[in-house]
């Protein structure tokens, strides 16, 4: 008998598994809103204009050998980390300039969630980590992964308003110990797409900084969700203003449309800037014992687009053409949604923000979607906005 005999078969991956089954279905109508991708109004990927020129320019840099295939430093390129830190804390913050922040390149907002939670374990011994009740289905096993072993839900959903459960947040906030770790989604909330107003994060805040709590954030969505960098960036800046040390996972899979390039980066906030070099050389054999050095190519093309202002304005038209679109598949589908009289409120479609929408189905009811009428969503009733489109609104509704 082999050794491997013992292997028993682990549970798929949901959203992952939807697009396998989307993909072997032969309905002519079939809808993928599983994937968190974004699409054209064609359903098609898209390249963004800006990215192919970056990467033009890239190959011409290959073939004048001012670039190469070399390794990078451990922590990754430099100028994007110090790049990617910028544009979530903003050029006037007050942590840049006291040299109270840096970056590491990591794979994506997945590895920096990861390069971030494992320091957090090794070297400050957090094993109470909290994350929203519903959130990114893969929080929980990350911050298990990487040694903590307490894991708790702060109350988000609630299913009854399909809206904010702003009072249960606060009420679980102010129970949690002194030095938890609190995951918060900058902006476009995943799966919700309900973020908090102002006043909340500011409320937010005021419990964290009573009860010694350790923000989290995780961004990956700035310039996607509203089409404004710095609005999507606010909640993080907001925290960076009250005084908050903190960390900060970003993804460029979503704004740069870079999904296999994995280029992330860990914004990283401190009170005392000659902390940093202790902190540094312990994250460098974090990354040494997992990956060792991340990947080049996608971090190029984002230090390139932005550090270059003609490249960046190109960009910000292309994150205002994604998030304009998914604005408008919200309210077409609200519409029609309301035009059938479809039983319930939908005015939540248009209410949340980012790239999904949390409908408010039941399990049975996005069975039946997907079985019946060929409609790919997560059991829990999310579905991307990006699989809307203008061809196919009128089936779904």
């Amino acid at each position: 008998m082999s050794e491997f005999a013992v292997v028993e078969a682990a549970p798929p991956i949901e959203v992952f598994q939807l697009s396998r089954d989307c993909q072997a279905d032969t309905h002519p109508q079939k809808i993928n809103l599983g994937v968190g991708a974004y699409r054209t109004p064609e359903g098609k990927p898209w390249i963004l204009p800006v990215v192919k020129k970056a990467e033009a320019q890239l190959a011409k840099d290959i073939d004048a050998e001012t670039i190469n295939h070399e390794y990078l430093p451990v922590l990754g390129l430099d100028s994007f980390a110090t790049a990617a830190t910028s544009m979530v804390l903003g050029k006037d913050s007050p942590a840049l300039k006291e040299e109270r922040a840096f970056g590491v390149q990591s794979l994506s907002g997945t590895g920096a969630l990861r390069n971030g939670a494992e320091f957090l374990f090794r070297q400050l011994k957090r094993t109470v980590f909290y994350f929203s009740d519903p959130t990114w289905g893969n929080h929980g096993l990350i911050f298990k992964n990487a040694g903590f072993t307490d894991a708790r839900k702060y109350r988000y959903w609630n299913k009854d308003t399909c809206g904010f459960n702003f009072e249960g947040m606060i009420e679980d906030l102010q129970n949690a110990p002194e030095g938890a770790v609190i995951i918060l989604h900058a902006c476009a909330h995943n799966p919700t797409g309900i973020d908090p107003s102002q006043e909340q994060w500011g409320k937010i805040a005021d419990v964290m900084q009573e009860k010694k709590l350790f923000p989290f954030f995780d961004c990956a969505y700035q310039g996607f969700a509203s089409g404004d960098l710095d609005q999507d960036a606010w909640a993080v800046r907001f925290f960076v203003e009250r005084g908050f040390e903190m960390f900060c996972s970003q993804s460029f899979s979503k704004n740069f449309g870079l999904y296999n390039e994995r280029a992330g980066n860990l914004t990283v906030v401190v009170k005392d800037k000659s902390l940093i070099e202790n902190m540094k050389s312990q994250i460098t054999l974090i990354v040494r014992a997992m990956y060792s050095n991340p990947p080049a190519h996608g971090s190029r093309i984002v230090d390139l687009v932005l550090k270059d202002e003609q490249l960046f304005k190109e960009w910000c038209e292309c994150i205002k053409v994604m998030s304009s679109r998914i604005i408008e598949m919200r309210q077409g589908l609200r519409e029609r949604l309301e035009k059938l009289s479809t039983p319930g409120q939908w005015n939540h479609i248009t209410e949340q923000i980012g790239m999904f929408s949390f409908t408010g189905l039941t399990p049975e009811m996005c069975q039946f979607l997907l079985k019946e009428k060929h409609v790919y969503l997560l059991k829990n009733g999310r579905i991307s906005m990006c699989g809307v489109t203008p061809s196919n609104l009128d089936y779904l509704a």
